[in-house]
């Protein structure tokens, strides 16, 4: 069989080969060190977190960068197999576009490392005081309203931050996500920093930059710090940015060392002016992002060649008339493509009962199967834990349902109340307070029927087992977070988050309460604003018009 060329994908050359390989090398050297006691876990665990390697309540847990969600099918193949071998059989995909294996083994992770490098992946950068995974608009390159392709504009800045020598070890985490729509798909305004793509003046696409965004303990919308920022700039203002937060971040206290709490600290106005005088003293020359380099960035990322399709639209129709079940799946669990005859799907990784971003090695190889027979063997990874098939033909979206359907992956619930995001919780990470997987499923089994989530709409409910907020729980319009209360499990709730256009943090409701309480208390949540809402309305926009005090009261009406 002739070896699968990516499409859609960045291709790696031997200079990216080269340093995958020699990065293996040194970690398989310090896991041998660790293995034979040479090296204490205390010294150990800054070298495993530079490589993605966590170590969870029951074993260490391997978290494998997906830069910017975009997979080839090899590579898909490739999680598959690490699942099987190495794991207890499935992954769980993230709100970060990564996957994680709960189960692995120490001595494995050089094996399961030189596997990644195979197939032109690993895990560097997805743990550490670093910059993170890159993450972008599951749609790139196929959504019909995209000015940019942003993932050319992710890979440029990944290049960029790995291993760059300044921001190592910067005072924690850094997160930056693209979106190259005005309809934000990647929720930019909740990272360090958020760019989002906006026609410029003379036509081009130029940036807005958010800054200082972020959840966990202090949860904050970031700031937009300018709305105007063109190609060529790019790397030279976030590198000014970064620069601004190295020196000034606060390193003595882990709380707040987000810059987050810098931006707050110094004043929007006083955080801009130390950026820009930052960037005015660049040496612009070395920094500017010469079109040429974006254009050989470009190329790397070979377009599928597209059929001109007559009748498909016409297809898919009348499958749509034929079938009521299907008709439903496309009316949620597709995208519109910018080019005709082609259509984007999404792939529930929410089933009902399900839990939330799990998937068997049998469904991740089904995935890989699929992107090559519907979708020129690619695949993308949403920050909501979905998978999408970015470029599937309208005529054939009918068949693919149908194989979706045997392989359990035809869920008809993408933005629906069972389209639930939820952390690993206290199955699994020692940093939680609860459980979010039981409380997962507890909802989604609840909400099962199809016609009860139609009718309720689009409502996004996001689930996390502590404050650290891995869920985004604050960005939902119902959150739940999980707490411990006098050394039990409970729950909070919180309204009225958002992480699209009209973004803002969810407010908590009031007391924490218990599992099946919190089930209750949601089900009320809906009843009143399915009473309450008027034509057109969201959730979100009669919890908005109608205000707290009657959801409250709804919540903690007694049983």
């Amino acid at each position: 069989m002739a070896e699968i060329q990516p499409v859609g994908h960045y291709n790696y050359d031997e200079v990216d080969r080269t340093f995958l390989q020699e990065r293996i090398a040194e970690f398989t050297d310090q896991v041998n060190r660790r293995i034979s006691g040479a090296l204490t876990e205390d010294e150990f665990k800054p070298l495993r977190l530079m490589n993605g390697l966590y170590l969870q309540l029951h074993a260490y847990m391997l978290r494998v960068a997906v830069p910017y969600g975009t997979l080839d099918s090899r590579q898909v193949r490739a999680l598959a197999r690490i699942a099987r071998e190495y794991d207890r059989d499935y992954g769980h995909f993230t709100t970060r576009q990564n996957i994680q294996f709960n189960w692995i083994r120490l001595e494995d992770t050089p094996a399961i490392l030189s596997l990644l490098a195979e197939v032109d992946m690993h895990a560097l950068q997805t743990s550490g005081n670093c910059i993170r995974n890159i993450t972008s608009d599951e749609f790139a390159g196929a959504a019909a309203d995209e000015l940019l392709d942003p993932r050319v504009h992710a890979e440029i800045l990944r290049q960029w931050s790995t291993r760059h020598p300044e921001f190592t070890f910067l005072p924690r985490k850094f997160k930056i996500a693209i979106s190259g729509s005005p309809n934000d798909r990647a929720a930019v305004r909740f990272h360090d920093i958020g760019l989002l793509a906006k026609p410029g003046q003379d036509g081009r696409p130029v940036f807005e930059v958010w800054v200082g965004g972020g959840l966990g303990r202090t949860p904050i919308v970031g700031t937009l710090l300018r709305d105007d920022l063109p190609e060529e700039d790019l790397i030279a203002y976030l590198e000014a940015i970064l620069r601004v937060y190295n020196e000034y971040g606060r390193r003595d206290n882990l709380y707040k060392a987000r810059i987050k709490i810098l931006v707050q600290a110094l004043g929007a106005k006083a955080f801009l002016e130390k950026v820009n005088a930052e960037f005015e003293m660049m040496d612009r020359k070395k920094y500017h992002l010469d079109p040429g380099i974006v254009a050989g960035i470009r190329s790397r990322f070979a377009d599928p060649v597209f059929e001109t399709l007559s009748g498909a639209e016409d297809i898919l129709k009348a499958d749509q008339e034929k079938n009521a079940e299907f008709n439903a799946w496309v009316s949620t669990n597709t995208h519109t493509h910018k080019i005709p005859g082609y259509i984007s799907v999404i792939v529930s990784l929410k089933p009902a009962g399900g839990i939330p971003g799990d998937a068997t090695s049998a469904q991740i190889d089904t995935l890989a199967e699929l992107a090559d027979e519907f979708s020129f063997s690619e695949l993308r990874i949403s920050h909501l834990q979905n998978v999408v098939l970015a470029h599937v033909r309208q005529d054939q979206l009918f068949a693919l349902w149908e194989r979706l359907k045997s392989a359990d992956l035809a869920t008809a619930n993408a933005g629906f109340i069972t389209d639930i995001v939820a952390c690993p919780g206290l199955d699994y990470c020692a940093l939680a307070n609860a459980r979010a997987i039981p409380i997962a499923q507890k909802l989604s089994s609840r909400f099962s029927s199809p016609d009860l989530q139609r009718e309720i709409g689009h409502l996004r409910l996001n689930i996390s087992g502590c404050i650290n907020a891995c869920g985004h729980h604050h960005a939902a319009n119902i959150g739940i977070l999980g707490v411990d209360k006098r050394g039990e499990e409970a729950y909070q709730i919180t309204l009225g988050g958002s992480a699209e256009a009209d973004a803002s943090v969810g407010q908590i409701l009031g007391p924490a309460m218990s599992e099946d309480d919190t089930v209750d208390a949601v089900a009320r949540l809906i009843d009143l604003y399915c009473v309450k809402r008027e034509p057109g309305e969201r959730f979100l926009d009669t919890y908005r018009r109608v205000g707290t005090a009657a959801f409250k009261e709804a919540a903690y009406a007694p049983a």
